[in-house]
């Protein structure tokens, strides 16, 4: 049960009944001849293995709301994109793969590329924008939800409160942002969220004063959620990062196009669970090392945009202050699992400050050597001022592998 306080700037729509999943379900098929809603799903091949999507897909089988599903499909050869659209075959709803690494759609990606218009960089983000493109080209929804498909804990309902917020025609929100409680097994989880993001902004407040971003920011209960809903006409212009920067760079890019109070967050589980990335102490390249420099240069460089004045010294200042509350913070939380009779490795947390601590400082190095960096991806609407065509040819790209690949597997079956 959650309390109804609000916090911050931003409107929070809490859980606070036992509302059946049913019931809001039954209100969204109503809110669908008016607001025709799509989820994206941004997956690795290699996902279709786990524990996790099987479940979601049989969950999401059951919603009766969505018009349409977009799968974005990264690191498969062709036999592994066959399998992929037998997998997904199960979903009753209009639906379509993108084949990122199919020969049309990096045909498409080359001819991006070489007008500057192109993702840079492989990985979640560069998968999320082309889903939003085929969207958009297909034109056949007004609200649409997006998250992961390595949730362990999935459930329908999560799906159902994520896109109601923008479903509902009464509303007027552009933006909805998921929250939950990162608890599973008996252990307080979500790391990067309690001990970098929050003492990192709260250190940037003591340095920055009186500022509306970081206010803004902080008004987010788990700003790192992968969760999100929005209607279909932000996704025009949103920028989106290609780094791990990625949800704390859309929060951004919301900031940036609209008023606070056509953006809020809405409470959607009561327990989460994903896959956990490593600390990688040893490689700054990947894990959560990698998620927490990206992390913190999105943070200077927004700030950067606003005025803040940036060198050593500074960043030297942001990592004292940022430690000492993240030490703060781990008493905190240390506090909050002993009542609640959950596991909190005090070693394990003190680690993961120590190293986002040093983080801080490399990020802070890389913003200063490179401070002209461009981590964000065109918007669609730059895209179609350079290629007028380019949503007909994306569609047609995916159009055509789905013909000859689910032809491919018809004539399988019947041999």
């Amino acid at each position: 049960m959650g309390d109804f306080y609000q916090n911050g700037v931003i409107t929070t729509l809490h859980d606070l009944s036992e509302r059946s999943t049913e019931d809001i379900e039954q209100e969204l098929t109503s809110f669908a001849k008016q607001r025709p809603m799509g989820l994206v799903l941004p997956s690795l091949y290699s996902e279709l293995q786990t524990e996790a999507l099987p479940h979601i897909v049989d969950e999401i089988a059951k919603v009766p709301y969505l018009s349409q599903i977009v799968i974005g499909l990264d690191r498969a050869n062709q036999q592994e994109y066959q399998h992929a659209l037998q997998f997904f075959s199960k979903l009753p709803q209009q639906h379509r793969v993108l084949w990122n690494d199919g020969p049309r759609l990096k045909a498409l990606d080359a001819e991006l590329k070489a007008k500057g218009l192109a993702p840079e960089q492989m990985g979640k983000g560069r998968n999320v924008w082309y889903c939003f493109g085929y969207t958009l080209a297909c034109n056949q929804v007004e609200s649409i939800a997006l998250h992961d498909c390595d949730i362990l804990t999935y459930d329908r309902r999560m799906l159902a409160r994520l896109i109601y917020p923008v479903a509902n025609p009464k509303f007027n929100y552009e933006f909805c942002k998921g929250f939950y409680s990162r608890i599973a097994n008996g252990t307080l989880n979500g790391r990067v969220s309690r001990l970098l993001v929050t003492p990192l902004i709260r250190a940037l407040k003591k340095l920055v004063k009186d500022d509306d971003y970081l206010d803004y920011l902080d008004s987010f209960r788990y700003a790192l959620a992968g969760e999100f809903s929005f209607r279909i006409d932000v996704l025009n212009d949103l920028r989106i990062p290609s780094d791990w920067g990625l949800e704390i760079g859309v929060l951004a890019e919301m900031y940036r196009n609209y008023s606070t109070n056509r953006l809020c967050q809405v409470d959607i589980a009561d327990v989460y669970d994903h896959k956990h990335q490593q600390l990688s102490r040893e490689n700054e390249e990947c894990g959560l090392s990698k998620m927490s420099i990206d992390i913190a240069k999105a943070l200077f460089r927004k700030l950067a945009i606003q005025g803040t004045v940036f060198d050593a010294g500074t960043f030297r200042t942001i990592k004292a202050t940022y430690y000492r509350i993240a030490l703060d913070f781990i008493e905190t939380y240390k506090n909050d699992a002993i009542i609640n009779g959950l596991e909190l490795d005090i070693h394990k947390e003190e680690q993961a400050v120590e190293l986002f601590a040093e983080n801080i400082i490399k990020a802070g190095q890389r913003f200063l050597d490179d401070p002209m960096e461009t981590p964000f991806i065109p918007s669609w609407n730059r895209v179609i001022n350079a290629i007028p065509d380019i949503f007909e040819r994306l569609k047609e790209a995916v159009e055509a592998d789905h013909r000859q690949f689910r032809q491919s597997n018809s004539l399988a079956k019947s041999a």
